[in-house]
């Protein structure tokens, strides 16, 4: 569909059309075609539109060489790619691009589709087809018309005969499982490992597993996920319930041992585990202002009390000086100040609202009064 629509564009335009794959061209290709670009532009006075299908593969030097001709307008580049071009094409070449998003067809247009060929293809006119049920065509197109056509020709080869039915459990059988569409590197990769992370940090564990079953479905590396849920065990989770983490390291070095297809049991058992669990990001958000925090005060002298003393010398200049053991201390604490000067009573982690964390906001203040905050 995408090199008709080139086509159509071109035919439109009344404009020189040439065509190049990038799964079978290299910068060679690119050059010749060029260089007729550049002999069609003197002759007709008008830019020829060159069409590249699957652009993502090309490489960046290949990309590369694009970019003169079209900062000179010697052609008008239209590519085609399945895959998000912010990951896949050269920043220069994307810039000089205007993205047009297809859309999946809607159903009703799939529909038209099909119907229009039943009508029109000589070969199935002598036929009498009747579809029964749309659902399964429709579900197992995937939005692609082109797939509609290839599995309604399949289906209708397969079942034989003048007079055709086609109804949900005739194609099911005949195709006996969907093609789960996905692709471990591509935008589909990410957006539904991204699904996964946010169902499972809003607590939906009916969605969580949703998600799971399409990636583990699509081939993708359990560990890949076992992997992601560690994280968000830390980052979502966290000290609202400091065994998450556990139970996620324990589960990523079974399914390490074990394996697909078992492992889908327990991350199956992790993803729920998490999303059933209370929630908090006050690690990661400590973390993060702390960062923050090193960014603006990068030289900020450590206090000579916590500094180490190994030598004579070091002593005498005051390092370990007046540093309080805290097990000496009543409830083995000791008040002083252990942050720099310059960062003395900053509060980077602060406690979320949930049962562990109250506790610990309780302990902190116990002990720190007001000067955190807590």
């Amino acid at each position: 569909g995408k090199t008709s629509l080139a086509q159509i564009i071109a035919q439109e335009l009344k404009r020189p059309f040439f065509l190049l794959s990038a799964i079978n061209s290299g910068v060679k290709e690119i050059r010749d075609v060029l260089e007729k670009a550049k002999g069609n532009l003197l002759s007709a006075g008008k830019t020829p539109l060159l069409f590249i299908d699957e652009i993502h593969r090309f490489s960046k030097s290949q990309q590369d060489s694009l970019l003169p001709a079209v900062e000179k307008g010697v052609i008008t580049l239209i590519g085609a790619t399945t895959e998000n071009p912010s990951f896949e094409i050269i920043g220069p070449l994307l810039s000089r691009c205007q993205v047009y998003t297809l859309h999946e067809l809607t159903k009703l247009d799939l529909m038209e589709i099909l119907q229009h060929a039943l009508k029109n293809d000589g070969y199935l006119q002598q036929k009498k087809i009747e579809i029964k049920e749309w659902e399964a065509l429709l579900r197992f197109s995937g939005g692609d018309a082109r797939k509609l056509l290839n599995l309604a020709e399949l289906i209708i080869n397969t079942l034989g005969g003048d007079v055709v039915a086609i109804d949900n459990d005739t194609v099911a059988q005949i195709l006996q499982k969907q093609i789960h569409r996905y692709d471990k590197q591509g935008e589909l990769h990410y957006d539904l490992a991204s699904a996964l992370i946010k169902s499972i940090r809003g607590s939906d564990p009916n969605a969580g597993v949703y998600y799971l079953a399409r990636m583990l479905k699509g081939g993708e590396d359990p560990l890949f996920i076992a992997r992601r849920l560690v994280i968000l065990a830390a980052e979502d989770i966290g000290n609202a319930n400091p065994t998450a983490i556990i139970m996620a390291n324990n589960i990523f070095d079974a399914c390490s041992k074990i394996g697909m297809p078992e492992a889908r049991i327990m991350l199956s058992q992790l993803v729920t585990y998490l999303a059933c669990s209370n929630k908090s990001n006050s690690a990661y958000m400590a973390i993060a202002q702390a960062y923050d925090a090193v960014d603006q005060h990068a030289d900020a002298a450590v206090p000579l009390p916590l500094r180490n003393a190994p030598t004579a010398l070091m002593k005498e200049l005051g390092y370990g000086k007046s540093y309080g053991y805290s097990h000496l201390g009543e409830d083995q604490f000791i008040d002083q100040e252990f942050l720099p000067d310059a960062l003395a009573g900053k509060a980077f982690y602060t406690p979320g609202n949930n049962a562990r964390e109250l506790e610990m906001r309780a302990f902190l203040k116990q002990r720190w009064k007001s000067k955190y905050g807590y």
